[in-house]
């Protein structure tokens, strides 16, 4: 329901007049919180009355957002509610809210007995999106950056965090991100096969741990564990990015410095999203 105390800023406000204004998301969003309990199933006419938008206008967002799942439409009625895609936006949002409140402590704890920089992701198609960094408090910090913050968003094919969690996927939802994915050269050592990721993944499942050894850009190395929910599903992941020009050790000896800390960290966080693990 449109909340009419807080109303949306019409066109023409000042935000619109900044330059930084989309009508065109503003209207979008406008349709989609006119969906509610009461009214969950609405017709074009209804829903441009909510809106204060004309038929053909309104017609015309809907249909986009029902092409990318925002919106689906009953096949008798014709009228439309909520579609796959909104659920799992409020979800991952919830989940990624929980999933930083619990973790970040520990991350930073992960960072100071390291050293290096870490890092925690969720996956959203074929991309990792980081949610979490933390840098280590030890004066001697070797911090690995490379411009990344919360928010930013890299190929999961070709990075530590993308394959732990890539490695859990059902087959058929992994084909599908695969699909989408370019499987570009991206570092000296970016695996471009989509059989030899597949292997990868496959030992990834068994090992617990994904490496990138120069996969994503040259000189960076990273180690990275799954994260499981109460549920049994891998919802996150997170890692320990390494430069060959702070820790020019080879990576069986950096695997066995870190790993234990982060598998570790990555169980701790498990049991507090209320993982109980079978084994």
């Amino acid at each position: 329901m449109v909340d009419q105390s807080n109303p949306v800023r019409e066109p023409g406000g000042e935000a619109a007049k900044s330059g930084d204004f989309s009508v065109s998301l503003e209207r979008g969003l406008k349709i989609l919180s006119v969906f509610n309990g009461s009214r969950s199933v609405l017709g074009i006419a209804e829903l441009a009355r909510a809106v204060d938008l004309t038929k053909s206008t309104t017609h015309r967002y809907v249909t986009t957002m029902t092409k990318l799942g925002y919106l689906q439409q009953d096949t008798e009625t014709k009228k439309y509610f909520l579609g796959p895609r909104v659920v799992d936006l409020g979800f991952s949002a919830i989940e990624s809210m929980d999933l930083t409140r619990v973790s970040a402590p520990l991350l930073q704890s992960l960072a100071d007995q390291t050293g290096f920089t870490v890092s925690m992701a969720i996956c959203d198609g074929p991309d990792v999106v980081y949610v979490d960094r933390r840098r280590s408090g030890r004066r001697n910090a070797l911090a690995m950056d490379l411009n990344l913050q919360v928010g930013s968003r890299l190929p999961a094919y070709c990075t530590a965090m993308g394959k732990a969690i890539l490695a859990h996927k059902d087959p058929q939802t992994l084909r599908q991100i695969l699909e989408r994915s370019d499987l570009a050269r991206r570092g000296p050592n970016t695996i471009t096969n989509r059989e030899q990721l597949m292997t990868v993944l496959a030992k990834v499942r068994q090992s617990g741990v994904a490496v990138n050894d120069e996969e994503l850009a040259p000189g960076l190395r990273s180690f990275a564990a799954p994260v499981w929910d109460r549920t049994g599903e891998v919802v996150a992941a997170l890692n320990v990015a390494v430069h060959l020009s702070a820790a020019p050790s080879s990576i069986e000896s950096l695997a066995a410095r870190i790993e234990p800390h982060l598998r570790r960290t990555a169980r701790e966080i498990s049991r507090r999203l209320g993982y109980r693990s079978t084994e």
